[in-house]
C-alpha cells in the first residue's frame, strides 16, 4: 500500500525526478548512480548492512534518512550511522493519535510512534 500511496502523491505533486523503487536494498543499490536522497523504510534485519551500503551509494552533501518502530532498528540504525559519520544525527520521533467517540466526549488514542533518523553525508 505505501508504494502504491507514493506512486499517487508522485503523481499528484507532478514529481519527474523521484524514481521509486520496491525491492530489496541489496539487490538494486549497486545498479544505482550515486543518489541525491535514500530513505530505507523497514530493514527486514540486516540494519547494518543496508545502511552502509546506501550511505556508500549517498553522493556527498545529501541526506539518508530511515523510520523505524522497532527499538532494535533504531538501535542498529544509530550505531551503524555514528561508525560511518561523524555527523550529527537528527532524530524525531512522531506519535499519530486517531479519534474516537465515548460516552462522554472523544479520546485520542496513541498508535505506535515512528522514529526518523536521518544524516548528511
Amino acid at each position: 500500500h505505501a508504494v502504491e500511496l507514493t506512486k499517487e502523491n508522485v503523481k499528484k505533486f507532478g514529481l519527474s525526478n523521484v524514481n521509486i523503487i520496491h525491492d530489496e536494498a541489496q539487490n538494486v543499490l549497486d545498479d544505482l548512480p550515486a543518489a541525491d536522497a535514500i530513505f530505507i523504510g523497514g530493514t527486514g534485519g540486516d540494519t547494518y548492512k543496508i545502511i552502509k551500503h546506501a550511505y556508500e551509494r549517498l553522493k556527498n552533501g545529501k541526506r539518508l534518512v530511515i523510520d523505524a518502530i522497532l527499538l532494535e532498528t533504531i538501535y542498529h540504525s544509530i550505531m551503524a550511522l555514528r561508525e560511518l559519520t561523524t555527523k550529527e544525527l537528527d532524530i524525531v520521533q512522531v506519535i499519530i493519535s486517531k479519534s474516537r467517540s465515548t460516552s462522554i466526549g472523544t479520546m485520542l488514542l496513541s498508535r505506535n510512534p515512528v522514529t526518523i533518523i536521518s544524516v548528511e553525508k
